[in-house]
């Protein structure tokens, strides 16, 4: 698989306030009038746990056919230190995850959002799941952070070309935190809304993402791969 090009950072705009714009109008109504084959989407962080899974929900809810992943080794969530984090396989379920981190110590993982967000995670899928794993096709994949872009590139540049069939891979820096993830989220969410409703994906989707950066402060990512 060869990479259209690689993916190229844009000029960071003033931040302008998200939803001020008639596109934001346009993505708000976007939401009762999904059209009938909705864009195959992936959103991808390092765990599954909190950017793509925030995300995931979000546009689940505004009838996306979406999937989340992540693209480490292993699954991480935060623990009693830094140094110390509670490490997993991808194999654990959100609900193996929950009851050993209640065990643990339920009033620190109360108190940082971890448990609710595992109830969360667990409502929408069983399990986190690792990218590499995948082998469905999108149209359109997330990143959250550069590094996971990167490795979301160079997987799908490693794999045996077949169909030719583009899929674009965008990036936008997301902080891993609970606010930031919900942020992130909607602004996913917006801009997904905007390419579903385009009339010609691959020549408008450039000029939508300058419009986005413009619009939100933040630098965008984007290449294209090939199936």
């Amino acid at each position: 698989m060869t990479s259209g090009h690689r993916g190229r950072h844009l000029p960071r705009a003033e931040a302008a306030p998200l939803g001020g714009s008639s596109e934001a109008g346009v993505a708000d109504g976007a939401a009762t009038a999904m059209p009938s084959s909705p864009l195959r989407v992936a959103v991808v962080c390092s765990s599954n746990q909190n950017r793509s899974m925030e995300a995931h929900n979000i546009l689940s809810k505004r009838g996306f056919s979406v999937r989340s992943f992540g693209t480490g080794t292993h699954v991480k969530l935060p623990g009693p230190a830094p140094d110390k984090p509670n490490v997993y396989d991808f194999r654990t379920t959100y609900d193996q995850m929950y009851n050993d981190l209640l065990r643990k110590d339920k009033e620190l993982y109360t108190q940082n959002g971890i448990l609710h967000m595992l109830d969360r995670n667990k409502r929408i899928k069983p399990r986190p799941e690792r990218f590499q794993n995948c082998k469905d096709l999108f149209d359109l994949i997330l990143t959250c952070e550069e590094r996971v872009y990167d490795q979301v590139v160079e997987d799908l540049n490693s794999r045996e070309q077949e169909t030719c069939q583009p899929v674009h891979v965008i990036n936008v820096d997301i902080q891993d935190n609970h606010e930031e993830a919900t942020l992130g989220a909607f602004l996913i969410c917006e801009l997904c809304q905007c390419i579903q409703h385009t009339e010609d994906m691959e020549n408008e989707i450039d000029e939508l993402l300058q419009e986005f950066e413009e619009k939100s402060g933040r630098a965008f990512l984007h290449t294209v791969c090939f199936y």
